[in-house]
């Protein structure tokens, strides 16, 4: 009952509205742009650029939030941007032109979604897990559905039944429980700690693309996610 009270308290007009900002944020042009990029590189490099948030988040906290820059932070950032190259380069001499284009809307998405981790600690902290991303999901939810509106011409979509059963699947297990448990996480141990804990995405990523999608994987491929891999890890090694 504290908790509700406490909750309901900290609904204010300004509350709501940052709320409401992260939900475009972090579900909705994030997503979004990593979606774009996905259509033009394979899902081993968007999920290797895009795993490079956690960095980000970092250089928001020592641009925006007063925090002291690190040797580890300096050492992450050269590591790990010293690894994209190497994947994007074999990727490149594999699969075409697009592969710049790809990565930077990934890029884009990757700083879009720091700035939503970043935005989310105060606003978990007054509102809770729960009610924030319940908030935030709301309006991501909405602007999705006006976009799809706005861009498509419904009368000419046409869904198996096979694929909507899919659609739910990855809406409630890849998309709506995960969302709650990373806001919890943010509230418990920090954005920059809680974008850190997920190093073995990348890993499964990497793993489940080569094997059900038949993308190709190299040894330049290997050796560029193990710099990426290791720099963003360098970040929590410590502690």
């Amino acid at each position: 009952m504290l908790r509700k009270a406490k909750a309901r308290s900290a609904l204010t007009d300004s509350t709501v509205s940052l709320t409401l900002l992260a939900g475009f944020l972090g579900y909705y042009l994030a997503s979004l742009l990593d979606l774009k990029g996905l259509e033009l590189i394979t899902a081993q490099l968007e999920r290797l650029a895009l795993f490079s948030y956690p960095i980000m988040v970092a250089i928001i906290g020592v641009l925006f939030l007063k925090k002291t820059v690190k040797p580890t932070l300096l050492f992450a950032l050269s590591l790990s941007y010293s690894g994209l190259p190497l994947v994007m380069s074999q990727e490149a001499l594999l699969l075409g032109n697009h592969v710049g284009l790809g990565v930077t809307y990934v890029l884009l998405s990757a700083l879009v979604f720091a700035i939503y981790l970043s935005m989310s600690k105060p606003l978990i902290g007054r509102l809770g897990s729960m009610l924030f991303t319940s908030l935030a999901m709301t309006i991501s939810s909405f602007l999705v559905f006006s976009h799809g509106f706005i861009t498509l011409d419904l009368v000419d979509v046409n869904v198996t039944l096979d694929a909507w059963f899919w659609l739910l699947l990855l809406a409630v297990f890849s998309t709506v429980i995960p969302s709650f448990m990373i806001s919890a996480a943010i509230g418990r141990i920090g954005a920059i700690q809680a974008s850190a804990v997920g190093m073995l995405g990348p890993i499964f990523t990497i793993a489940l693309a080569v094997y059900f999608l038949n993308e190709p994987f190299t040894v330049m491929i290997g050796a560029g996610a193990l710099l990426v891999l290791l720099g963003v890890g360098s970040l929590q090694f410590k502690r």
